[in-house]
């Protein structure tokens, strides 16, 4: 039976890193009440407006198995405006299927008694953004916690009964060494989350360091950033640690324990349904897409007058659902299965992706068992500029 992936974005923070490309902001608490009501809105305007404007019409009915705050950071939200969401979600959508609830925090944002309440109100998953445990890396991107508020996060999380616990890492820090990551990672595995991500930092224009970095300035630590070869060999000794750990490397960027991938997330790789509430966040019914209005100024503006606040939608169309099929499967350690590829859209369409496929075989970045298309791990390093081949 399909089923349907929910993501609620929260765009606030505590503060704002240096590489963060996202559209959250630094906001006072007086801003949380009209968003978290205009939330509650959305969620009740979606089901009659979205058949109205066009949208899969069973898109609201379909049983809902994921639910996900992102940010941001949610947690600022504190217990009683959470419940509010998960209580809007229940009234509105079919969540009597939900296996997997998760929510983002950041160390530090969230006490005993918060987590506590979160998994009253049905959250059995959380994601905490470590990043590093360097309190050196950590000042020089921004972050307000230490490593030691990760371990203490954690084990807070522990102490309230989560039993699912994901934590990020990112390579490429600046002052960050290969000393340094190794200690992260020992540091992690001493946690022993169910999950891990780990994410190479990326120079973004969006963001101040991601900034400096490309017009080579000096600001924000950007000469301190490690250069790609350290990002290369950081990633190989992740993935090498991580596996003797009895991690499984399920997708190029995130490492799990047996049984524990993130469901919610496998629905983006898989071209599964997933719907965004909230400012800036992004939806998909299996035939189009389409995206909230950013800011949440003019978000709360469209809720207020009673409309669903999307500023931008496109039905994808034969050959882009093709490309996506290819470059969002290929990311996961299974691949893509070709028989499926041939059953969706015959075999002439396939034949330009095979030919490519066999080019990107022959230099070692592609391999196929019996009729699954996968990345060989030398390909991950590369998989974006591997990616651009589907989608030409």
């Amino acid at each position: 039976m399909e089923t349907l992936g929910i993501y609620i974005q929260v765009p606030f923070c505590a503060s704002k890193c240096t590489f963060c490309n996202f559209s959250s902001q630094v906001a006072p608490s007086s801003v949380f009440e009209p968003y978290v009501a205009a939330i509650e809105r959305e969620a009740a305007l979606f089901p009659e407006l979205g058949v109205r404007s066009g949208l899969r019409k069973d898109f609201a009915q379909l049983p809902v198995d994921t639910l996900y705050l992102g940010g941001g950071t949610p947690t600022l939200l504190e217990g009683a405006r959470l419940k509010r969401i998960f209580d809007a979600t229940h009234r509105n959508f079919r969540l009597d299927s939900l296996i997997e609830a998760t929510i983002e925090m950041t160390p530090g944002s969230g006490d005993q008694l918060l987590l506590e309440q979160l998994r009253a109100m049905g959250a059995n998953r959380l994601s905490i953004g470590a990043q590093s445990f360097d309190d050196r890396e950590l000042r020089s991107v921004g972050r307000l916690h230490s490593a030691a508020d990760t371990i203490e996060q954690a084990a807070a999380a522990r102490r309230a009964g989560v039993t699912n616990l994901s934590l990020d890492l990112i390579a490429g820090l600046p002052y960050q060494t290969i000393e340094s990551w190794r200690k992260s990672l020992q540091a992690l595995a001493w946690i022993k989350p169910e999950h891990v991500s780990i994410y190479l930092f990326e120079a973004d224009e969006k963001s101040r360091l991601g900034k400096e970095v490309l017009r080579h300035g000096r600001l924000s630590h950007a000469a301190a950033i490690p250069d790609e070869d350290f990002m290369a060999r950081a990633y190989e000794i992740a993935s090498e640690f991580l596996a003797k750990e009895g991690y499984e490397h399920y997708e190029i960027s995130n490492f799990a324990l047996p049984g524990r991938r993130s469901i919610h997330n496998q629905k983006y790789w898989q071209r599964q349904p997933y719907l965004g509430l909230g400012a800036g966040a992004h939806s998909f019914d299996g035939g189009q897409r389409w995206a909230n209005e950013v800011s949440p100024e003019g978000y709360q503006s469209s809720i207020a007058r009673e409309e669903l606040p999307i500023i931008e939608r496109r039905v994808v169309g034969p050959a882009e659902e093709m490309e996506e099929f290819f470059f969002l499967g290929l990311r996961q350690r299974e691949g893509v299965s070709l028989q499926e590829a041939r059953l969706r859209w015959g075999e002439p369409p396939l034949d330009k992706w095979q030919e490519k496929a066999r080019r990107l075989e022959i230099d070692g970045f592609l391999k196929q068992t019996e009729d699954r298309l996968s990345l060989t791990e030398r390909a991950y390093l590369v998989s974006n500029e591997i990616f651009q081949e589907f989608i030409r």
